[in-house]
């Protein structure tokens, strides 16, 4: 995957700390765990998203008929 976007955040300096901390403990860059992070993220609530919508289509289903 090609990456062609950034991501600027403002964060207090003793949690970006902590932050670089522990990843460089788990052996893994903030980049990486950053992106797992927003993978997962996305993806449990793109599955809400898509039940919110199969529920307002069964709806106007229900109000049609």
């Amino acid at each position: 995957m090609t990456k062609t976007a950034a991501l600027r955040i403002r964060i207090a300096p003793e949690l970006h700390q902590d932050f670089l901390e522990i990843c460089k403990h788990q052996d893994l860059s903030a980049s990486h765990v950053l992106r797992q992070f927003m993978r997962s993220y996305v993806e449990e609530h793109r599955n809400e998203q898509q039940g919110e919508l199969f529920s307002i289509n069964k709806k106007r289903q229900q109000h049609d008929n």
